[in-house]
């Protein structure tokens, strides 16, 4: 074999190995080179918060023996709900005798008898967070002061309560 003929066979097989090995560079994605910038940016979004619903707050019936002036006093269980799907705090309520809207409650033929012939104790509940849908149990006492004078028109009534929770 001439040296011609070898060197052209030898050149013809690199050609063909160099077109495979390229091919294949190819095809496996080796070797192919991305130009690039680098960059920076910036961007914003929003989340909506929710509102605090009011306290639901509900009242036992109260037990003990009936009022009367300076006689015992009776006990009224209540509760305090969290009516949100979030935790709320609950940090103060206030039970006074008023009117289911809170205004100024009296009763009798006059209206002698009013919120001053009844005392009503320091409610007596857990304050702090309550999870959603749970509930704080308390208690509160309601007695009749003795006035030291006429409180006729404070019999047979219904005294109502306020429950104020914040």
């Amino acid at each position: 074999m001439s040296m011609s003929v070898s060197r052209s066979l030898l050149a013809t097989t690199r050609r063909k190995a160099a077109v495979v090995v390229g091919a294949g560079v190819l095809l496996l994605g080796g070797g192919v080179a991305y130009a690039y910038w680098s960059s920076t940016g910036t961007g914003s979004g929003a989340a909506e918060t929710g509102s605090a619903p009011a306290f639901v707050v509900a009242s036992d019936p109260a037990t003990g023996d009936p009022l009367t002036p300076g006689g015992p006093a009776q006990s009224v269980a209540f509760s305090v709900t969290n009516p949100s799907t979030g935790v709320l705090n609950l940090a103060s309520v206030l039970v006074t005798v008023a009117n289911a809207d809170g205004t100024t409650w009296t009763a009798g033929p006059t209206g002698a008898c009013s919120a001053a012939d009844y005392s009503v104790g320091t409610p007596a509940i857990t304050y702090g967070p309550i999870a959603a849908g749970a509930a704080a149990n308390g208690s509160v006492t309601i007695a009749m002061v003795n006035r030291s004078a006429n409180q006729d028109e404070c019999k047979n009534v219904t005294v109502p309560l306020y429950f104020a929770a914040s």
